[in-house]
This record gives structure tokens, sequence and C-alpha cells, in this order.
């Protein structure tokens, strides 16, 4: 579960004036309701919903962006036109660091993962693992100070016949500031890690980040619908997208020419999916114990699951939806927007344990009170596992003390020479009897825009 994250110089991120990062924290407050929206180990206790408001362009999809930048870089690598990313509001910021830095929840333990980078540079100056407690002390896993060329194992990673191995992967890479540690350690070191259990805390890191920090934009599909094709999950699927008024009833799983999988598409990508496809084939063909292997592929218009069984045939079908009638089917593209944002939301109220979700403009395409009711329905969902979902979004109405604690609740805003800060509803001790919405929209905690005259009246 995510704790806390941290950005500094980055878009419009600049840094606090004690030199301080930016902060987004999922620590709960001094709110004493609502216990059921916590997660609490007796140690710490976390929010599981976060809502973030802000004016258009205060900044509220760079702090998504600040972290799918920090996911992109740990699992690929620096990402295309990243030399431009820093905070230009001041010139001088292009030879600053920039700071990410997240820290975690994984398997019962507390673990802070960062590093600084000089964009404009490409060039990493710094990278750190350490071990959190709940007494406020730390515990050093590795640091690196690229500039200067040194590097510490501590802790676990420390220990005996695992270091000499790990100080021979650290050293290769001592004054290399193009690469980051963590992603060394989880390319082709299978071996090591069978060998070393104790190094595990390298790939568990890396996986947190490249599989439970699910980061999700308004322009790209949520979900690839997966889950219509588990079929223990067939009736709870349909109650629940009937339960939200799409008017959907039932759905079914339709045959389609491999031909029609393909058709629109650019030849490049029709290329790499019949690669994919051969690829898979082989694999079936090769390992008899496996049965099968489904692949799912998703447009913005349309949804096709590939299956290859274990004969080697290739099977294609699309989902299709019925609106009261079984005999008359409508494909994805026919559906409504908001239906569709629906559809792919649901994957969050079917997820497994251990996810952080992160969407921002959840409220796109979708009527208020459908916003309201999806996010009342995660919270009771929320209360029974440990998962959380953090939004942007413009929807006051979600700004309600018999929905939201206070801690839930974050802005963004703007000031006036363009950085960004981040604060939450916790710092102005709101009453739980208050229109929240209302003042808010009233302008008492900041994160709202500021209108100028647009048509000057003119004057006798």
């Amino acid at each position: 579960m995510l704790i806390r994250f941290s950005v500094k110089n980055f878009l419009s991120f600049a840094s606090r004036e004690d030199n301080m990062s930016e902060e987004f924290s999922m620590i709960a407050g001094r709110v004493r309701g609502k216990k059921e929206h916590l997660y609490d180990d007796g140690k710490i206790k976390l929010l599981k919903f976060a809502a973030v408001y802000g004016a258009n362009a205060a900044g509220k999809s760079n702090l998504v962006k600040a972290m799918d930048f920090m996911k992109q870089v740990v699992i690929s690598g620096l990402p295309d036109r990243h030399t431009e990313k820093y905070c230009k509001v001041n010139p001088e910021n292009a030879m600053k660091p920039s700071y990410f830095e997240v820290e975690i929840l994984l398997d019962g333990k507390y673990y802070s993962y960062g590093f600084e980078i000089i964009l404009s540079q490409s060039r990493f100056i710094s990278e750190w693992l350490v071990e959190l407690h709940a007494d406020n002390s730390e515990k050093i896993l590795f640091t690196r100070d690229i500039a200067n060329g040194t590097y510490e194992l501590g802790g676990m990673l420390a220990r005996k016949g695992l270091k000499e191995k790990l100080d021979v992967y650290a050293d290769d890479i001592r004054g290399d500031g193009s690469v980051l540690f963590l992603a060394v350690m989880n390319q082709n070191k299978k071996n090591l890690y069978e060998s070393h259990k104790t190094a595990a805390i390298l790939k568990n890191v890396f996986l947190w980040i490249k599989d439970s920090l699910d980061i999700n934009y308004p322009n790209q599909p949520i979900s690839d619908y997966s889950y219509l094709a588990q079929t223990d999950k067939v009736s709870e699927v349909c109650r629940i997208i009937s339960a939200f008024g799409t008017g959907i009833t039932d759905f079914a799983l339709v045959d389609v020419p491999v031909e029609k999988v393909l058709h629109g598409l650019s030849k490049n990508l029709q290329d790499k999916i019949l690669s994919n496809i051969e690829q898979k084939q082989v694999e079936v063909r090769n390992h008899p114990q496996i049965k099968g292997i489904n692949m799912i592929l998703r447009t913005l218009a349309d949804l096709f699951i590939i299956m290859i069984d274990g004969s080697d045939t290739v099977k294609c079908q699309t989902i299709e939806f019925s609106h009261g009638r079984k005999n008359v089917l409508f494909n994805l593209e026919e559906e409504s927007d908001g239906t569709v944002r629906i559809l792919d939301l649901l994957e969050i109220l079917l997820s497994g344990e251990g996810k952080t979700y992160v969407i921002d403009e959840l409220d796109r395409c979708l009527h208020p009170s459908l916003s309201y009711k999806f996010v009342e329905t995660f919270l009771n969902l929320a209360a029974e596992k440990n998962i959380q979902l953090i939004v942007t979004t413009h929807e006051s109405r979600l700004m309600d003390f018999d929905l939201l604690r206070r801690d839930e609740i974050w802005f963004v805003d703007k000031k006036e020479n363009g950085e960004s800060d981040i604060y939450s509803l916790e710092e102005y001790n709101a009453r739980f009897d208050q229109k929240i919405d209302k003042a808010y929209l009233e302008g008492r905690y900041g994160g709202i825009p500021i209108f100028s005259t647009i048509f000057p009246v003119e004057r006798a």
C-alpha cells in the first residue's frame, strides 16, 4: 500500500521554501470517524481513498504524471522528452536535481525508495532504499551517491554471501548516472533470488512499483475487461453493472474471425499481434502442461479475447451486451461513454488485495450521482480488503462528510509564479457539520479557478 509520495522540481512542482519536496500522504489524520476507511496494523493508519481537487491547470494531473514518471523510469528507463520536464518557472531549475520518493507498506514492513536526477542532463545523482520503523528510525538497505562514485549496502542486503554478490553489480555501475540499481537488479536475476532469499526485497519493491501501482489517464482505457472472462464472477459482474444504472442486464462472448480483430489497425500493429499469437502458440506447443493461453486486445472502440488452446487452435471472441432482451446484443462501441467508463472502473471494484489505483479525472463522462455511488461502493468494498484508490476530480458532491473523512480530501493550488502546492483539508480543521462543497466553491480552501473579466464593458 502507498504511504507517501514526494516530488520536487518536476513540471509545476518546484520545492517549498525550506527546499523540501511536495508531499502527498495516505497517512490518516486526527479524524476519529469512519475507521472502516482505514488500514490499521497497530503501528500505522493508512487511508484507502483520497480525492484530489484543483482548478484546471492547477497541477492535479501533474501529481499523477509525477507518480507515473517515477514508475516508467524504474520499469523501463527514462521516457522520451524527459529533459524538459523540470519545473520551468525558474530557469535555474534546469541544473537542479529533481526528486522522487515513494514510501510503501510491503509484506508488513515499511520501505522508502527514491532517486534524484538532473533531468536536463539525463543524469541520476543518487538512489536509495531504506527500511522504515514505527519509532521513526530507519535502516539503510542500499544508497548510491553516484556523483562521488560511492555506494553502501546495509541490513539484510549486507549479509555474508549475499553482499559479495551484490557488490559485483553495484560496483559495476558505481559512477554510472544513466541507470538505477533497482532496475539493474531486476534484469535476468532469477538465479540470484532463488539462491539468496534475503535479496527478495529488491525484487518485491520493483514489482510493487510495476504491478501494484496502477496509474490511469482519462484518454486511455483503464481496464482490458479481463474480469469478464472469469466465469466465477459473471453473476457478480452483472449485478454490479445493473446496479449502476447502465441498463446492461447481461453480456455474451461472441465468436469473431481474426480478420475482424486486425481490421482498422496499422500494419505494424497487425504484425505485432500476429507475432505475439505465434509466440504463444509455440509456448503452448512446447509446454503440454499449459492447457491454453488467453490474450486480451482492447481498443477504444472494441474488445477482443484471443484464445490459444492446447491443440494450437486460435479462437477469437468479442464481448457484447444485452439490455433486457437477450437476443439483442450491442458491442462496446454502441454503448454510451458513461457506460464504457463504468465498465472500465469495475476492475477496481473486483480487484484483489494490494493494489493502489490512481485515476486521473474519475468523473469523466459520469453523472455526479454516479461518481458518488462509485466512490461509496468502493469504500464499502475496501472496508473488507486492503486496496487503495486515489483520484483527481472536479466533482464537488464528493465533498460530503457523510461519504468521506476530512483527511481523504486534498487540494492542488497554483501560486502566482506557476508553482503548484499540495495540501489536505485536514490542515483546515473543518467542522463535520459544514457544507464543505459550498465552502470549497466559494474559494475558502483554494484550488478553484480565479476569473478575470472575459468581455470588458466599454463605458461611454
